[in-house]
């Protein structure tokens, strides 16, 4: 099908909580739409003041300027706040420290990229990696002696730990140089120390503990091995997500919260386990089947107890009673509230978002559970690739004399095409129910979210569960074709989970090309390819309307990603072969007929071509069919015909040293053409 199947999110777990995206680029727009302008000058003068008082004060500012203010907060970015709170983080006074710390964090988890990026190239790194062996020491001696140590200090160390795991964490996602960097700070024993003693530290700070160590342990080797080599550290991790141990201690916080975090860590064990396995042995995590005995047990009653419409309600009404924060005016230096200051609102906003974050990397550990195809194979050092380089003026010479073909569609998928776990069908249903949106799901067009991180955190999860949708149908249509009675999934159940993602797709609207829609977007660009995922198990069974026809090809000629034109092709290419659905099969064939040299305008891109040519085939290789009418009465015969120089064409234009497999698969379309056209001219009809 010439699909991949997504593993993981890039590098990024934790999308921008508060997007600026629908701002205007430039500070113009952000002094526009910013309240509090007046207020930045203050704040960067204070930051280095003689006094300490007014430095930390303007730290405390800084974290409740930005609070779901990405105006604000873009401001400050221009006033270098970034490199103004690095230079505080060796302050000579310790809370000055502490919260520049709390600041930075905020700006991570807030802003993304770019600020996280900002500070890498600001070497955040320095002061940071001086922390590590004091809190690791402060936290020993806690541990050791915990009566001698005011209860206020320990707070302090690890709230202030907190932050720079969390900046740690964050800064590892940015870029390979910014992990490599991270890699080299032998933060793994750190981290693990945290969780080793769990049972009598704060929840809030082995999460984050943990949260560090799923990300370092995604597809990075050098971390994966100091893990996964360690008996010690695997026993643990195994030891976190057994469903008889209580839970970290909650620290003063409410039961609901306490419970929400529990869960939240112990996905996060999971996430780390499936990162370093296979484990060896002598590790007792070695005897245990990960995925069935761990992993499933413990996602399952997350994603069966979540219900996003509940939670969507509940955060509106958080919304709606939200209580203001402390106005900058009036905060004195005597007074200066704590930088966690939160109000009964926000705090129950924050539990909200914690479930659904937890859902989120749930559905993201169960999309790469659901990844059973191999990688793509690498062609470029295949043995022979440079032999055929003369060789293709010979090769396009004997496609005229190409033999009569038979068009049954063949089994792409090979003998060895590995076989999808049982349990695909089980989750099928669970997903469907996250994929719909909410009325938070998305910013209104032109606008603001009326709550930033609830609405970044739901449509990360409507876009996780679609990639884990797309990987199980990929897995089911790759593997003998499907054969999706083996799995349990009937023609019925196909329907609907076709027509439930058009649902969603539906709700989601078309609207999805202006500033701040890009999740809207990101929606349709990977829902298409779980309709075509559904399309291929039902081809010939799904029928049509005519809304889904004109909108996907609405669709894919707005596209500007080749693989996104190349999906809602091979969607359309499904629905064109319900027998009895005439006339929409004639508006599809006359769509991909336009995508054809020479007659496309302008061109189609390589791949989106090939699929529209390899679509007709598939589409018209039965003349039986009732829609085969539409083919003859068009003369589409005469348009292949005249698309197979430009075709021709297209295919010599690829690179067989760096596009092999494309080059292969534009060879083996070019060939079905001719043969195609030799075999309905042998017809006579």
């Amino acid at each position: 099908m010439g699909k991949s199947q997504k593993k993981r999110s890039m590098r990024r777990h934790n999308p921008m909580r508060v997007p600026d995206s629908h701002l205007p680029k430039g500070l113009a727009s952000a002094s526009a739409s910013s309240s509090r302008t007046e207020a930045i000058l203050p704040i960067i003068q204070k930051m280095e003041s003689v006094d300490p008082a007014e430095r930390k004060w303007a730290c405390v500012a800084v974290s409740n300027l930005i609070q779901n203010d990405p105006s604000t907060r873009r401001l400050l970015q221009g006033k270098n706040i970034v490199g103004q709170l690095i230079t505080r983080l060796s302050d000579s006074e310790e809370e000055v420290v502490i919260e520049a710390a709390g600041s930075l964090r905020n700006l991570c988890i807030d802003g993304g990229f770019d600020i996280c990026a900002e500070m890498f190239n600001k070497n955040i790194l320095a002061p940071l990696k001086t922390f590590i062996p004091k809190i690791s020491a402060t936290l020993s001696q806690f541990l050791a002696s915990p009566k001698e140590s005011p209860e206020n200090a320990q707070k302090l160390v690890y709230e202030f730990a907190d932050n720079v795991i969390t900046i740690l964490w964050c800064l590892s996602e940015t870029s390979n140089k910014a992990l490599n960097a991270i890699n080299q700070i032998s933060l793994v024993p750190f981290l693990m120390s945290f969780l080793a003693a769990r049972d009598k530290l704060p929840l809030s700070t082995v999460t984050s503990a943990a949260q560090c160590l799923y990300v370092l342990t995604d597809e990075n080797p050098p971390i994966i091995d100091e893990v996964r080599s360690n008996a010690e550290y695997t026993a643990c991790l195994l030891a976190i997500v057994k469903l008889e141990e209580a839970a970290p201690k909650a620290n003063g916080k409410d039961k609901d919260t306490s419970d929400v975090r529990a869960t939240a860590f112990r996905v996060l064990t999971c996430g780390i386990l499936r990162n370093v396995s296979p484990i060896p042995p002598p590790s007792i995590a070695a005897t245990v089947d990960l995925d069935r005995d761990v992993v499933l047990p413990t996602l399952e009653p997350v994603l069966s107890s979540t219900d996003l419409q509940e939670i969507t309600q509940a955060a509106q009404q958080a919304i709606d009673q939200q209580e203001s924060i402390p106005q900058l005016e009036s905060l004195s230096l005597k007074h200066t509230p704590k930088s966690d200051h939160k109000t009964p609102s926000e705090l129950e906003l924050e539990r909200l978002e914690t479930r659904l974050r937890t859902v989120q990397l749930a559905l993201e550990i169960l999309t790469g559970m659901c990844a059973t195809l191999p990688d793509p194979e690498v062609f470029s050092g295949a043995p022979g690739a440079d032999s055929q380089d003369d060789n293709e003026d010979e090769d396009d010479e004997g496609m005229e004399d190409a033999r009569d073909i038979d068009m049954a569609v063949e089994d792409a998928s090979g003998p060895e095409a590995p076989q999808p776990p049982a349990f695909f069908t089980t989750l099928v249903a669970p997903l469907l129910k996250f994929v719909h949106p909410t009325t938070l799901s998305f910013p209104p067009l032109g606008a603001p979210s009326l709550h930033p991180p609830t609405t970044s955190a739901l449509s990360a999860i409507h876009i996780s569960a679609l990639e884990c949708l797309n990987n199980i149908f990929l897995s089911m249509t790759t593997s003998a074709r499907g054969q999706p009675s083996s799995l349990s999934l009937d023609l019925a159940s196909g329907r609907a989970v076709f027509d439930a993602v058009w649902g969603a797709l539906r709700l989601v609207g078309t609207e999805i090309s202006g500033a701040g829609q890009e999740r809207r977007r990101e929606m349709w660009d990977i829902g298409v390819g779980v309709l075509w995922g559904v399309g291929n198990l039902f081809k010939g069974a799904l029928v049509p309307t005519e809304e889904q026809v004109q909108v996907l090809i609405q669709f894919c000629n707005a596209a500007q990603d080749p693989q996104v034109k190349v999906k809602t092709i091979g969607t359309l290419e499904c629905l064109a072969q319900h027998p009895e659905s005439v006339d929409a099969n004639r508006i599809i064939s006359g769509y991909l007929l336009s995508l054809l040299p020479p007659t496309a305008n302008p061109p189609t891109p390589t791949e989106p071509l090939l699929q529209a040519v390899s679509a007709l085939i598939d589409i018209y290789s039965d003349e039986t069919l009732p829609y085969d009418v539409n083919f003859r009465q068009g003369r589409y015969l005469d348009a292949l015909v005249q698309s197979v120089e430009g075709v021709r064409k297209v295919v010599r234009s690829i690179d067989r040293k760096r596009e092999r497999e494309l080059r292969l698969r534009g060879e083996e379309v070019r060939d079905n053409l001719v043969a195609f056209i030799q075999y309905r001219r042998g017809l006579r009809l």
